[in-house]
């Protein structure tokens, strides 16, 4: 898993990647900036105080406030907008470790999207709870870690063995190797944790499940390497 953790970092880091990587972000920050600005217009048509120094205290706290709500919703959002580029990166990845091999077929538009928005949703629903959970220190930490280290193993693993099995297929060989994708899913929690690092989510995230789909797939036994890397 570390193997494959470690080639999945050096990946993200080549040009396919940053070219996703730089169409997902852009969107990502225009919908971010987006929702600010509607967020901070609702609000400030409730602050209607008109003592100047509460107005400003009130107006702080409301920008502090939407800047931590944001912050927790770049997860969620990155996945959404990334979501329709993730089976290009699950591809690029297959061709890179398993040359001459079976590439995965993508699943059809429609499962693509749901796909998607479930796991935004999912993911939306994980955040918000660790968000409530800021009142509890020493808990909330451990809560945000554990529930996104479950969500991401399971729907990133979900993503990239669908495109090579059925879904119950794909239940199953996650069932049987559920703690190997929950620890998978802890690094993944990791960078969603990690300001800056959390933009790169779908793409670690998608690099190392494909990488993990294939060690834990029967009968498959491939280099985690890129072709590249092992020439070098």
């Amino acid at each position: 898993m570390f193997e494959a953790a470690y080639a999945a970092l050096r990946q993200i880091l080549t040009p396919p990647f940053r070219k996703v990587l730089f169409k997902s972000l852009g969107l990502t920050l225009l919908l971010l900036a987006l929702a600010w600005a509607g967020l901070d217009k609702l609000a400030a048509s409730y602050l209607a105080v008109q003592h100047p120094f509460l107005h400003s205290v009130l107006a702080f706290a409301t920008g502090a406030g939407l800047i931590l709500f944001l912050a927790f919703l770049i997860a969620p959002l990155s996945i959404l907008v990334a979501g329709f580029y993730l089976d290009d990166l699950a591809a690029i990845v297959e061709c890179e470790i398993y040359p001459g091999g079976e590439i995965g077929k993508p699943v059809s538009v429609a499962q693509n999207v749901a796909m998607t928005l479930r796991f935004s949703l999912v993911s939306l629903v994980v955040n918000i709870v660790a968000l409530a959970l800021l009142l509890l220190p020493g808990v909330n930490a451990v809560a945000f870690l554990l529930a996104n280290g479950y969500l991401f193993g399971r729907e990133y693993f979900a993503l990239a063995a669908t495109r090579f099995r059925s879904f119950e297929e794909t239940d199953s060989l996650r069932r049987r190797h559920s703690l190997t994708l929950f620890l998978a899913g802890l690094m993944i929690a990791g960078f969603v944790a990690t300001p800056g690092l959390n933009l790169l989510t779908p793409l670690f995230g998608v690099a190392l499940m494909v990488r993990l789909h294939k060690k834990l797939s029967p009968a498959q036994k491939v280099s985690l390497e890129p072709r590249g890397a092992q020439s070098a």
